[in-house]
């Protein structure tokens, strides 16, 4: 029994999860029904699937639709340079004593110096782009009428599964007529593009390298 429960944990070990997410949550929400009629739902009439002919086709409530254009594209970069110098140098001689006492100090020459230097340098760069797009629902609408959105897109290519995650809070009157919004629109964005896999499970260290990573002291 014992030998079961090892094989199982060692196999769920080796298998891919599903990468942990910050994103909002939760990422789905079911829209409420919004209207109600007196004569209620017919053959062909619905009511939850009812839209005043006026109204505007942007999403407002929760469980409406929203497509964000993923357009982020960050550029950092930073160098510093510190250069010191300092050298000291010192001299001294006695080239007569006549008269005095100390004869003895006659020719004596004293020199001194030293010197330090320090050099440092440091340089670092960034640059990330991240283009595409994705559908999102509303799961609430805020009390001053702005939307927070979340929404996740699945693609399993072989063995590999990418993850690409989104949530944020969206100003109404950001969203354009055809109800898309860019991502630079969101507020408190937060993007996630992870995969699952063998090759993502590959450029993981193992836990028990990083057990020793951790413990040895050099």
């Amino acid at each position: 029994m014992k030998r079961i429960a090892l094989f199982a944990l060692v196999v769920t070990a080796g298998c891919s999860t599903v990468p942990p997410t910050n994103v909002h949550q939760p990422m789905s929400a079911r829209p409420m029904q919004r209207f109600e009629t007196a004569g209620g739902n017919g053959s062909i009439f619905q009511t939850g699937q009812m839209r005043p002919l006026f109204e505007d086709r942007r999403a407002r409530f929760v469980g409406d639709t929203i497509t964000i254009k993923i357009t982020e594209s960050t550029t950092a970069s930073t160098k510093s340079n510190n250069k010191l110098d300092k050298t000291n140098t010192a001299s001294a001689s006695v080239t007569g004593l006549s008269g005095l006492p100390g004869k003895g100090l006659l020719g004596l020459n004293l020199d001194a110096g030293s010197a330090n230097a320090f050099s440092g340098k440091g340089e670092a760069a960034n640059n990330n782009i991240f283009t595409g797009n994705i559908t999102v629902t509303v799961i609430d609408v805020l009390p001053n009428g702005n939307l927070l959105v979340s929404g996740e897109k699945q693609l399993a290519i072989g063995q590999e599964q990418e993850f690409v995650r989104i949530s944020g809070v969206v100003n109404p009157s950001f969203v354009d007529f055809s109800n898309t919004i860019d991502s630079s629109k969101v507020a408190d964005a937060r993007i996630e593009y992870k995969s699952a896999g063998q090759i993502s499970d590959g450029q993981i260290m193992g836990w028990l390298a990083r057990f020793f990573l951790n413990v040895m002291p050099f």
